[in-house]
């Protein structure tokens, strides 16, 4: 009785575990497929880095806790509805396997009453049997035998003859009922055997029941723990990309200011090239300059921290450290150093192109290893990949510009980026 109540209490705080869970759960979570997660979380991770790129570096960190943190939410939260499915899955099963636990045990009371009757039915006949093995010991045979011989006539001999019959057939009747008493008592017996067989069968089944709700519970809990964490890390990332604002935002005004600027430098050099020569493109494409593969496109990206459009002047192509980078096209270094969120940036000038001053530059670079002033070929090496400036990764920023102005690089180059 004491153990009964005491996994009652059990499944009491299981029940009320299952209620606190329900209070945290948000609705509508979305299923993740768990093959896939890693690879979803690290391309949503990048894609916000790509976004904030131009940020404070404290902002960057902050917005890739966020992204992690909001791209593993949907999963966490899946395993809050499957842990509280759980725990109400085992608790019927608990209580289903207690129900048939307790009928069970009422089974092996009744049979055991049932055995205890037969059994004294058993004993009283056994003590009649005895009762007559004595007198058979004592020569009661032998005294019926000499009534029958005592008899003084027939008539009387008659009647003496029927009554020792009729003791003979009690006394057979005595044996019968012991053997009819024993057989009920030996099947009793077995079937408050089988019944408590059962009874130790339903209650392991409930016990085991219990013990999967308590694992659901726990489950459960590591999951609502889960949750909150990733509600904490995404409320702390929040508040440092805020304390990150006004920084970001001044970058961001700066980044503009150098785009511009790169744009008057190259209009500006152009202007000065009294007789250009018209760009030579291989079946009007640029080589792709490295081998590798386009991690962000070009155009304007929206900010959704700091609610800003920025425009993205290239195409970001992932490559490992130090892959060599390769010039598009034939042409003349007019820009090759520092500058500034580009890191090491070289600019190439190839002439003219339906009428266009055409231009391509590249961004991030580990090295560079041609000069300003400098002419080279299409597929000379003139650098290598890298991450300085505003990068967060290894990759090429690569540009196409048309009289200093950026255009969409990709509708120049081959589809296959080969």
């Amino acid at each position: 009785m004491y153990s009964d109540r005491r996994k009652r209490g059990k499944l009491a705080a299981i029940l009320l575990a299952v209620a606190l869970v329900a209070t945290i759960q948000p609705a509508g979570a979305a299923r993740a497929d768990p093959r896939d997660d890693k690879k979803r979380i690290d391309a949503e991770v990048a894609k916000a880095s790509s976004i904030l790129e131009g940020a404070t570096e404290r902002a960057q960190a902050a917005v890739r806790q966020l992204a992690t943190a909001n791209a593993k939410m949907p999963a966490a939260e899946e395993l809050v509805i499957e842990s509280k499915g759980q725990v109400v899955a085992a608790q019927v099963q608990w209580e289903t396997a207690q129900h048939k636990a307790d009928e069970a045990q009422a089974a092996v009371v009744d049979a055991q009453q049932r055995f205890g009757a037969a059994d004294r039915e058993r004993r009283a006949a056994q003590d009649r049997i005895g009762e007559l093995a004595s007198s058979a010991y004592k020569g009661a045979g032998i005294a019926n035998f000499n009534l029958v011989l005592n008899a003084e006539n027939p008539t009387e001999a008659l009647y003496r003859l029927r009554f020792v019959d009729r003791v003979v057939t009690d006394q057979q009747r005595m044996v019968g009922s012991y053997l009819d008493a024993l057989a009920v008592a030996r099947r009793e017996e077995n079937n408050a055997t089988v019944a408590r067989a059962a009874a130790d069968e339903a209650m392991l089944a409930a016990d085991g029941a219990l013990d999967a709700a308590s694992d659901a519970q726990d489950q459960a809990e590591d999951a609502v723990r889960e949750v909150a964490e990733l509600v904490r890390q995404k409320e702390e990332a929040l508040s440092v990309a805020e304390e990150e604002r006004a920084a970001s935002l001044d970058k961001y005004e700066e980044a503009k200011a150098e785009a511009a600027r790169i744009t008057a430098a190259l209009k500006a050099w152009e202007a000065k090239q009294r007789a250009a020569a018209a760009a030579r493109l291989s079946a009007g494409k640029l080589l792709t300059p490295v081998q590798g593969y386009k991690s962000s496109d070009f155009g304007n990206r929206y900010d959704p921290y700091y609610h800003v459009w920025q425009l993205h002047a290239g195409v970001d192509l992932a490559a490992a450290g130090g892959t060599p980078i390769r010039a598009a096209a034939a042409g003349k270094v007019i820009m090759a150093g520092w500058n500034g969120g580009y890191g090491n940036y070289t600019c190439i000038s190839h002439g003219k192109y339906q009428g266009k001053s055409m231009s391509t530059c590249y961004g991030h670079q580990s090295a560079i290893l041609v000069r300003a002033g400098e002419n080279v070929g299409r597929g000379e090496i003139i650098g290598r990949v890298g991450t300085t400036g505003a990068s967060t990764g290894y990759h090429l920023h690569f540009e196409v510009r048309l009289n200093g102005d950026p255009v969409q690089p990709l509708s120049f180059m081959r589809p296959c980026l080969c």
